[in-house]
């Protein structure tokens, strides 16, 4: 793991229309290993279009992707062996219960047969899952449902951990819990978390990236903008405003 480059994901000029419709257009994105990287805008701002691209779920119109050096567009299966990701919708089977779910995980990321019980033990400490694995997961509140999703995303221990959107739906109580443990995972792991939540991003991230409209309009360390008493909402609304205000 150690040889790898100290930057997991590298995209530059990434693209992707629609028809005549361009929802992404010439983004460049940069995550190093061990940071927290919130990308911010408003609905409609290419966050999650971003991200399946970076994920390899939809393919760029144009740009490229690299994943720990490892060029996603040529080589998928090796990149994304690196990648840990929980869409906006986690990818449940609400028929299961959480063990037989993650079992299902783990065998899918190809983790031995012989080492399953305990990486799912440890995964369900680390998400707060140890007491419900017996639970069917329809019947798990939609907080602990995130958990489950966030468990799967990191059970192979990926380098990167991308994030969409996680603690949509939930209460002030689950979020805060959400919240912590996305702190903890990068402690050991790049995160890239899309949001369009201010205090989310403002709690839990090193630096933001912002999207309005397709297009990557800023980008900033929070500590850096902490040091100049600026304000991340004044911030969010300049950027994302301005086309409104103009008509564009």
């Amino acid at each position: 793991m150690n040889d790898f480059p100290n930057v997991t994901i590298s995209a530059y000029n990434l693209s992707r229309s629609f028809g005549r419709h361009i929802a992404v257009h010439r983004v460049d994105l940069e995550l190093k290993r061990g940071e927290v990287l919130g990308l911010l805008g408003p609905n409609g701002a290419g966050k999650s279009t971003t991200m399946q691209m970076l994920t390899g779920n939809l393919a760029p119109t144009s740009g490229s992707v690299q994943i720990c050096g490892i060029d996603l567009l040529k080589n998928p299966r090796e990149a994304k062996r690196h990648i840990g990701y929980l869409p906006e919708n986690p990818p449940l089977y609400k028929e299961l219960t959480v063990d037989e779910y993650l079992q299902f995980a783990a065998r899918l990321h190809h983790i031995d047969l012989s080492r399953i019980d305990s990486v799912l033990t440890e995964v369900k400490q680390r998400c707060g899952l140890s007491n419900i694995g017996k639970r069917l997961i329809s019947t798990l509140s939609k907080g602990y449902q995130q958990r489950v999703g966030i468990a799967q995303a990191i059970i192979h221990q990926p380098e990167v951990i991308i994030l969409d959107e996680p603690s949509v739906g939930l209460d002030p109580n689950q979020i805060r819990e959400i919240r912590i443990l996305i702190r903890e995972l990068g402690k050991s792991s790049s995160v890239l978390l899309s949001t369009h939540i201010l205090s989310e991003l403002e709690s839990v991230c090193d630096r933001v990236q912002i999207m309005n409209q397709g297009i990557m309009v800023f980008n900033a360390a929070l500590a850096e903008l902490k040091q100049k008493n600026l304000s991340l909402e004044r911030i969010f609304e300049q950027f994302t405003l301005r086309n409104e205000n103009t008509g564009n």
